[in-house]
């Protein structure tokens, strides 16, 4: 008989240890996320851009970066999206801002956002973007269009960063989303019947 029991209380354990086991996972699962993006956003990992809250200014001779500008927009989205038509060459330090146009094309009012990067992907570590529209949700009326700025810079580390001396060229790419449809109220006066019997 305490055989059978020790047994027992050995399954009992081992199956708490496989149900924690589980839930740890799960829990791994959903910080995961959070956790690759902040990891993203600190190292420039993937092309990711940095925020940054001022531009130094030119403190140099820096060479200049030619700047080039992509916009897409993914099929459940119902917008023309455009990017700047002209490449621009930015010194590092400099403060710039470019504006890409979008347009609903629908006839609901749709809320998008953007997910952004650039290329190379080395180049995510020194795109500083100092306000963007992409940091909110965008909503555009049926027709409107909009003109939706970006205020970059270049941080001047990139003529000391012996991984990046040989960049020249960056592409600042952007691509919405659909995040959701608002339905658009009319206010019309609604009469109930029975209030005029």
């Amino acid at each position: 008989m305490s055989q059978t029991n020790n047994d027992i209380i050995k399954n009992n354990k081992l199956l708490m240890k496989i149900i924690a086991f589980v839930f740890l996972m799960i829990g791994l699962s959903y910080a995961s996320v959070p956790l690759y993006d902040l990891f993203c956003r600190v190292t420039g990992y993937g092309g990711t851009t940095q925020k940054s809250s001022l531009a130094p200014g030119s403190q140099g001779n820096y060479k200049n970066i030619q700047i080039r500008f992509d916009a897409n927009v993914n099929n459940n989205l119902n917008w023309e999206f455009l990017a700047p038509k002209d490449e621009i060459l930015v010194q590092p330090g400099v403060e710039k801002i470019i504006y890409y146009t979008a347009k609903n094309l629908s006839d609901k009012t749709i809320v998008g956002t953007a997910t952004y990067n650039v290329s190379p992907p080395k180049a995510g570590s020194v795109f500083m973007k100092i306000d963007c529209f992409c940091f909110i949700e965008q909503a555009l009326k049926p027709g409107e269009v909009v003109k939706m700025p970006v205020v970059f810079y270049i941080d001047p580390i990139i003529d000391s960063d012996e991984n990046l001396t040989n960049l020249s060229e960056i592409t600042l790419s952007y691509t919405f989303f659909k995040k959701y449809e608002k339905e658009v109220q009319n206010k019309k006066s609604n009469v109930n019947s029975t209030n005029l019997l």
